[in-house]
C-alpha cells in the first residue's frame, strides 16, 4: 500500500526529489494532467488516449496509484486525488489495491479538510477489510475534526481491538478523548449558564407579578439596552433595580434612569437631577424644572392616573398601582424592560397636561 505510516499518506521524499520527480512526470505522455488541444506529430502522444487505460483494472489502477503517490509527497493534494479517482473508476478486483485507493484518496481530502469525503473512502475500505487501521485512523482524524468525538472514540475502540500496538492510534486516541473531556465540559457548563437563566427568569416573573407589572415587549424584540434585575447586594433578592424614563411632555424631552432601585424615593433623584443652585437644562426654556417645584404622574395599565408623593419610593408607587379588590387587575406597564413616568413643574402646565390626558383616555 502507498501508506505505510496511518497517521499521513504515501511516505515523504525530499521535496526537491519529489520537484524533479513531477516535472518528469508532466511531460511524459503517459503521465500528462492534459493532452495537447492541438494536432501533434508526436506518435506517442497520438496513441496516448488508448494508453492511459490499457491493460488490466488491475494495472490501470496502480499506475493511477503510482501517480497518486508521486503528486501527494509532492503536497498536491488535488492532483493527486484525482489519479486516486480515476485508479478507483478503473475497478480493481484486487481488494488490497482498491482499499489503498480508498485510503490514500482519504488521505488527501484529510489534507484538503474534505471530511465528509474522507469518512465514505473510509467505510468504503472498511467494507472491503475490517481491520483496516488506516481507514480507522483517518476516520478518526475526520470525526474529531468535525466534533463528532463519541463516535471518533467508538472507532478508536474497533480499531485498537485488532491493532492494539498501533502508535498512531493510541496517540490520536489519546486526542479524541481530551477533545471528549473538553466538549463535556463545554456542553455542563452550557447546561449550567441555562439552567441559571431559566431560574433568574423564574425569580423575576414572581418579581414582576408581585409588584403588579404588565409586561409589555416591542414586535421586534427589545432595543432597550439596560433590564430590570435584582440588587446585587441584596442577597435575598427582595431589591429590585429598573430603568426609569422621566418624559417631559411640555418639552417632548426625556431621560433615563438605568439604575434606579426601587427602595429610593423619587425626590432623591430629582434633587440630583434638578438642584435649585444649578443651571437649568438647555431645554428648559422657563427655568421651570426645579427640584422641590415639580411633580411627578405614573399611568397604569387601566389607565388610572397616580400622583407620587415626595417621599414615595418606586416600592411605593408600584404597590399603589394595584387595583382595589373587586376590581380588574391593574398595575404599571414594563415596556420593554422600562417604567415612564411624567415629570412636570407644579400649576398651570401640570392642570394642562392632568385635563388633556384624562380627556384623552375618556374619549
Amino acid at each position: 500500500m502507498a501508506a505505510d505510516s496511518p497517521s499521513s499518506g504515501p511516505q515523504a521524499t525530499p521535496k526537491k526529489d519529489v520537484d524533479a520527480a513531477l516535472a518528469a512526470f508532466d511531460t511524459m505522455p503517459l503521465f500528462m494532467k492534459s493532452l495537447p488541444t492541438e494536432d501533434s506529430e508526436d506518435s506517442t502522444l497520438a496513441a496516448l488516449q488508448s494508453l492511459v487505460h490499457d491493460g488490466t483494472p488491475d494495472e490501470v489502477a496502480l499506475n493511477f496509484k503510482e501517480q497518486g503517490n508521486e503528486y501527494f509527497k509532492g503536497k498536491r493534494y488535488r492532483e493527486a486525488l484525482g489519479f486516486y479517482t480515476q485508479g478507483i473508476d478503473a475497478k480493481p478486483t484486487d481488494a488490497i489495491l482498491h482499499e489503498a485507493l480508498l485510503c490514500n484518496r482519504a488521505a488527501c481530502n484529510l489534507e484538503l479538510k474534505n471530511y465528509g469525503s474522507v469518512l465514505r473512502d473510509c467505510s468504503a475500505a472498511i467494507t472491503l477489510n475490517a481491520r483496516s487501521s488506516k481507514a480507522y485512523y483517518r476516520s478518526v482524524s475526520a470525526l474529531v475534526a468535525l466534533g463528532r468525538v463519541e463516535e471518533a472514540l467508538d472507532c478508536c475502540d474497533r480499531c485498537l481491538a485488532f491493532d492494539p500496538e498501533n502508535k498512531g492510534m493510541l496517540q490520536l486516541c489519546e486526542r479524541a478523548t481530551k477533545a471528549k473531556t473538553e466538549k463535556d465540559k463545554r456542553e455542563k457548563a452550557k447546561t449550567e449558564k441555562i439552567r441559571k437563566e431559566k431560574d433568574a427568569k423564574r425569580l423575576l416573573d414572581i418579581a414582576f407579578r408581585e409588584r403588579n407589572l404588565f409586561i409589555l415587549q416591542k414586535a421586534d424584540g427589545s432595543s432597550n439596552p439596560y433590564e430590570p434585575h435584582f440588587e446585587p447586594d441584596d442577597p435575598t433578592n427582595s431589591t429590585m433595580v429598573f430603568p426609569v424614563f422621566f418624559l417631559y411632555p411640555q418639552y417632548a424631552t426625556s431621560d433615563v434612569i438605568s439604575q434606579f432601585v426601587e427602595d429610593v424615593p423619587f425626590a432623591a433623584h430629582l434633587e440630583q437631577m434638578f438642584p435649585p443652585q444649578a443651571p437649568p437644562p438647555d431645554w428648559d426654556k422657563q427655568g421651570e424644572y426645579v427640584a422641590g417645584e415639580l411633580v411627578v404622574y405614573a399611568m397604569t395599565h387601566r389607565k388610572r392616573l397616580l400622583k407620587v408623593g415626595k417621599k414615595m419610593t418606586l416600592r411605593d408607587v408600584l404597590s399603589a398601582s394595584r387595583a382595589k379588590e373587586g376590581e380588574k387587575r391593574d398595575g404599571l406597564e414594563l415596556k420593554d424592560g422600562c417604567l415612564t413616568f411624567v415629570v412636570l413643574p407644579k400649576g398651570d402646565v401640570e392642570t394642562k397636561w392632568v385635563e388633556d390626558y384624562k380627556k384623552a383616555r375618556d374619549a
